[in-house]
């Protein structure tokens, strides 16, 4: 037992370490003009990967060289988009290439499928590292399989939008992307998400920083119309509206693309696509927690609330005497 604990006591100490070094640089180099870079974050479950696995295969039937690089240690998005295969992650291929003393191909984590190219940089698993870093090891990789010098019209870039340590926020921080595009719903956490993304992208600007927010996209929409509210407010367009459906719903949990020219739902993504691809860079204004809960009926909301604040019998409770009181008291001249 004291071993366990002397172990575990080390590991702690390792990790506390790690979080406390701050994230490496990574190397920047010119990007060609004419790639759009763009990252897409949402709230996790939201329907970012459905939403990026099936708006790259319309885009690249819409004649588009688009390379999709998943940046959420699920894997869910190129799961996706290959039928429900996982593809070799970037950081997984890395260690073991390594391991043999070879180096790493294109072909080892590059996978391509009706005109899309596809990569996961994958993840630590739980508990075993910093995701963050994963990122920007992933990254670093990228740059030395010649990122820069590669041809595509856009390349998507799918993150976590609620995680919020150094490698899930490189986009924005580092002038990574040209625009950034938000997946939402009619939910206040997502939107919370989404907000707190819009804030990152308003801090950042002012710091110097170009990436700006193209719009949003409303997913699971069941027609009550927050999330439209939220656009308006942060003064951002909607890009698409992909309504609540339950065809939709199963074909996504089947790995099923529904954005295809073939398919009834081609018109929808074939228009975000196009919005996507459009859409400029704009600077939102994020809203006050407040603000944001106002966009809702205060019935589903604290929007009523009053803090109310505690005081120290509160937090004595039971424990609670009173205390003799050091105030010098002058007797009456």
């Amino acid at each position: 037992m004291k071993d366990q604990a002397w172990q575990f006591g080390n590991y702690g100490d390792r990790l506390r370490d790690e979080a406390a070094e701050p994230p490496p640089e990574v190397p920047k180099g010119e990007v060609t003009k004419k790639t759009q870079i763009i990252a897409i974050y949402g709230k996790g479950g939201i329907g970012k990967s459905f939403t990026l696995a099936n708006l790259s295969h319309m885009m690249a039937e819409q004649g588009k060289r688009v390379l999709l690089i998943g940046c959420d240690p699920k894997s869910d998005t190129t799961s996706l988009l290959f039928g429900g295969k996982a593809c070799p992650t970037i950081i997984e291929t890395s260690t073991r290439k390594k391991l043999a003393g070879e180096e790493v191909r294109i072909g080892d984590v590059c996978f391509k499928r009706n005109g899309v190219f596809a990569m996961e940089l994958g993840g630590p698993e739980v508990g075993r590292g910093c995701g963050g870093r994963g990122i920007i090891h992933g990254f670093e990789l990228l740059e030395k399989l010649g990122f820069h010098d590669w041809d595509f019209d856009f390349v998507l870039l799918d993150f976590l939008g609620d995680v919020v340590c150094g490698g899930f926020g490189l986009p924005i921080a580092r002038d990574m992307a040209q625009k950034v595009i938000l997946v939402g719903s009619n939910d206040l956490q997502s939107l919370y998400v989404a907000n707190n993304v819009c804030s990152a992208v308003e801090y950042f600007r002012k710091l110097g920083g170009n990436v700006g927010v193209a719009g949003l996209v409303i997913n699971k929409d069941d027609g009550t119309g927050e999330a439209q509210a939220f656009a308006r407010a942060v003064d951002i367009p909607v890009l698409a509206s992909i309504p609540a459906d339950e065809d939709l719903r199963r074909k996504s949990a089947n790995y099923q693309i529904v954005g295809t020219e073939s398919g009834s739902w081609g018109p929808l993504f074939a228009e975000l696509g196009t919005n996507v691809a459009e859409a400029a860079p704009l600077q939102p204004q994020a809203l006050s927690q407040d603000a944001l809960l106002e966009l809702f009926d205060s019935d589903q909301t604290g929007a009523g609330v009053v803090l109310e604040p505690a005081t120290e019998q509160d937090m004595r409770g039971k424990n609670a005497a009173p205390k003799q009181s050091l105030e010098v008291v002058y007797d009456e001249a």
